[in-house]
């Protein structure tokens, strides 16, 4: 984990004497006690550093250094700041001064003298006692303290707001929210930083008052926001930023039920906001009455917002920042990063409308207009698609409320953003979290939801790693018995998916041959005319077009070569996990129909797969389970589908290629088809099928495998054998057949080596498990109850008690196969 020379420094700070520890914090102090700080200091903090943090016992500096250290949190260099930060939080505080690491120790408060303080707290009483210092702090004026405090403190508020929100009592958020409503309605309009109106007799006299901009570079004629521009910044704009960055965070903390619900409440507020409507004006005539501000001291007249409460008077001045910002999103902005602060911007200021609207409806009135507004100058550019998704946010929201159609909103969500936008990762993120968020409105009131699959999963085929676990929670919520056959064929597509998504975008981005001159067969293939139906059904935006595709065969061979693409590998082990989630899920959602159906899938798309060896692999391996398990479930489904299993039961070169499923699908004919399981199972039914695993063990147990095939699986056989014995038991006329095959057998086995099976261990077990059901089918009524027991017997493990016959008649079962 570490070097050899980091090993060696930490073990010898872990083995420093107490002596030498001594001597070293002396030397440190002298150090401290210069005019300047050299390099010898600073070597001398770190090697504390290491000493303080190499052990696990916190100790305690001597009261001189300690002393000495605090001043440095407040240096100009913030090397030492963060030394002196980390030095002092590795240590006790000194004894009887536990809790006097406050604001008032510090001649500037940022960040390293703000993680001293929280490390310092030790209970949420602490906590609060720090956040009563921090707003005092705000509420002072700036001749009562040093003009950089404020500018940290309120962030450091946030972080600690963050983690342990519930240390501010209400007289404390009332006071925050009034100052919040300060800065964020009332910053300076003029730039800051000694803006010059210029001219060549400039000075300290003839300086003048600048207004501030706009991003294109207009005068302001408005309150200032974040998306204001100069060439400096007064305090109280940095705190009109800082408390726009903090405003949602708030809000969503303090606000959220914290109105009244009553029917009266809500008709006064939305009284009160309709009148706001009617004679708001952006004039300075409304400033806070916060005691000891300075905007309240020119305050000159009240207005209708005056007779809000603190937190209702906040969410009015956050909506009418936000819809100012939107209306300075219109400006062309000069600059690039300019562009993009806009769009961080719009992203803030409509989720900042979504939250007030959400905790007060009488807004949504008035903001529907200018989110349909901005909609729709947005809507035709994809790059705006990160700003698309708030607004989806706001029409799932209050659309229904404000009775607006959202049919193009969910069109562009679901269609165009995915089939467009599938190698965005960002917005692959944003996009699966809002249906994360809001799974249950989308499900209820977003029909296009479940039927957009096909271009969802568009974001799991190009970056399967980053999203499967949006997925894992998402898709139990777009299996439905309309979607299910064929949301189980897209998913087993999905490697094909990933290929053809990377064929697209190598056709639109890339030359048409690779750079060592060698065309991709699978490239000419996907803008081939004759082929280009086939890619476009996989590329399709929504479900109901049909399940799969025809020519499945022909378009694995076309994509043959993307076996060995990295998304096409990554995608290939993901499917295997959604498998399971699916079939978890459709148990819950089908009838015996469907599963029927599903079944029948299972056994078609075990040979129609991308030609990668692992995932078919594994993709039989899950077939195998949940069949067991639909079987389990619902035993009539054997006989339902009997033709198909047993066409595929005995077909002999399912043997080589199938294995897994194979067994499985023998399996579950020999355990449910029965009388027991189905009335309908008659003699003919159990003989037919007797016949075809019959022939199939037949011949793979008489001549060596087809070239190029491995020998048949040890389970295999011994799944065979068990199968027919099981039949025979029920059927009593197949005994005398099964026998002699089993006698056969044993014979074949005496006489030496087998072509089929070469291993002996492998061939002494099914030559043993042949014996042990020779033995049992001896006696018929015994071979029927102990290799189908009655569920009466299985399900209560009667075979466990003592008190009852089974366990004697299982003694004296083995007693009889041990004799032979």
């Amino acid at each position: 984990m570490y070097s050899h020379g980091s090993e060696s420094l930490i073990k010898q700070a872990r083995e420093i004497q107490e002596s030498e520890l001594q001597k070293f914090y002396s030397r440190l102090v002298k150090l401290l006690q210069g005019k300047e700080i050299g390099h010898e200091t600073v070597d001398s903090l770190q090697r504390l550093h290491l000493i303080l943090s190499a052990t696990k016992y916190t100790r305690t500096l001597p009261s001189e250094l300690q002393k000495r250290l605090v001043p440095l949190l407040s240096s100009p260099s913030e090397q030492l700041q963060v030394l002196s930060s980390a030095v002092l939080r590795e240590t006790l505080p000194l004894s009887g001064q536990e809790h006097n690491y406050n604001q008032e120790h510090f001649s500037q408060l940022n960040s390293h003298a703000a993680a001293l303080l929280l490390s310092q707290t030790g209970s949420r009483a602490d906590l609060s006692s720090l956040c009563a210092q921090l707003l005092r702090s705000l509420e002072s004026r700036p001749s009562e303290g040093p003009s950089h405090t404020l500018t940290n403190t309120l962030p450091i508020l946030n972080t600690i707001l963050t983690h342990s929100p519930e240390c501010l009592t209400e007289d404390n958020m009332t006071v925050l929210s009034k100052k919040l409503v300060d800065w964020l309605r009332y910053a300076s309009i003029t730039q800051g930083g000694g803006a010059s109106s210029g001219g060549f007799f400039t000075g300290p006299r003839s300086r003048q008052p600048v207004p501030i901009a706009e991003l294109d570079g207009s005068v302001s004629g408005d309150f200032f926001t974040v998306l204001c521009v100069g060439q400096g910044f007064t305090e109280d704009q940095w705190m009109n930023v800082y408390s726009f960055s903090m405003l949602r965070h708030w809000l969503l903390t303090y606000h959220s039920g914290s109105n009244g619900n009553t029917t009266a409440d809500a008709a006064n507020r939305l009284q009160l906001s309709l009148s706001l409507s009617h004679s708001h004006s952006f004039s300075n005539d409304d400033r806070s009455e916060v005691d000891g501000s300075v905007v309240s001291m020119v305050s000159a007249t009240s207005s209708s917002s005056r007779l809000l409460p603190p937190k209702e008077r906040l969410r009015e001045k956050a909506f009418q920042y936000c819809q100012r910002l939107i209306e300075q999103c219109d400006r062309k902005a000069h600059k690039r990063t300019d562009t993009d602060l806009q769009k961080a911007c719009l992203v803030e200021a409509v989720c900042i409308l979504d939250c007030v609207c959400v905790e007060d409806a009488s807004l949504v009135y008035r903001a529907f207009p200018c989110i349909k507004a901005l909609y729709g100058r947005l809507s035709s550019d994809l790059s705006f698609a990160r700003v698309l998704l708030p607004l989806a946010q706001f029409y799932l929201n209050h659309g229904e409320m404000a009775a607006v159609d959202c049919e193009c909103v969910w069109k562009l969500v679901f269609s165009r953003f995915p089939a467009e936008l599938f190698n965005d990762p960002f917005l692959a993120h944003e996009l699966l979290r809002f249906l994360r968020v809001n799974l249950e409105s989308l499900q209820l009131r977003v029909p296009q939801y479940t039927r957009s699959f096909p271009n969802l999963l568009k974001f799991l085929a190009w970056d399967s790693p980053a999203v499967v676990d949006d997925f894992v929670d998402l898709l139990p919520s777009l299996v439905t018995a309309g979607t299910a056959v064929e949301l189980l064929h897209t998913l087993l597509d999905l490697p094909c998916l990933s290929a053809t998504l990377v064929l697209q975008f190598r056709s639109t981005c890339l030359p048409i041959s690779e750079s060592g001159g060698r065309g991709l067969m699978s490239l000419d293939a996907f803008r081939s005319p004759s082929y280009r139906g086939l890619f476009l059904f996989l590329l399709r935006g929504e479900a109901g077009s049909g399940d799969t595709i025809d020519r499945l065969s022909t378009l694995h061979e076309l994509l043959a070569e993307a076996a060995d693409w990295p998304r096409v590998i990554q995608c290939t082990q993901t499917v295997p996990v959604l498998l399971h989630i699916f079939f978890n899920k459709v148990i819950m959602v089908a009838d015996e129909k469907l599963l029927a159906h599903l079944i029948l899938v299972q056994l078609e798309r075990s040979g129609l797969l991308l030609n990668i060896p692992n995932y078919i692999k594994e993709i039989h391996r899950v077939f195998s389970c949940h069949l067991l398990r639909l079987c389990k479930l619902h035993p009539s489904l054997v006989v339902d589908q009997s033709h198909e299993l047993l066409e595929f039961a005995g077909t002999t070169a399912n043997v080589y290629s199938k294995e897994e499923i194979y067994t499985h699908v023998v399996w579950v004919l020999g355990e449910y088809l029965s009388v027991s399981c189905d009335s309908r199972c008659s003699v003919r039914l159990i003989t037919s099928c007797f016949e075809a695993l019959e022939a199939v063990l037949f011949e793979i147990t008489s001549s060596a495998p087809p070239p190029g095939a491995c020998r048949p699986a040890p389970r295999v056989i011994t799944t065979l054998m068990s199968a027919l014995a099981k039949l025979a038991s029920r059927s009593h006329d197949l005994i005398p057949r099964v026998s002699l095959f089993l006698s056969k057998l044993r014979t074949v086995a005496r006489g030496g080596s087998v072509p089929w099976c070469s291993d002996e261990e492998d061939l002494v077990a099914i030559v043993t498990r042949g014996e042990e059901l020779w033995s049992l089918l001896k006696a018929p009524g015994v071979a029927q109850s102990v290799l189908t027991p009655p569920p009466h017997v299985t399900t209560p493990q009667w075979h466990r008690d003592t008190n009852v016959a089974m366990p004697l008649r299982l003694r004296l079962l083995t007693s009889l196969t041990h004799s032979q």
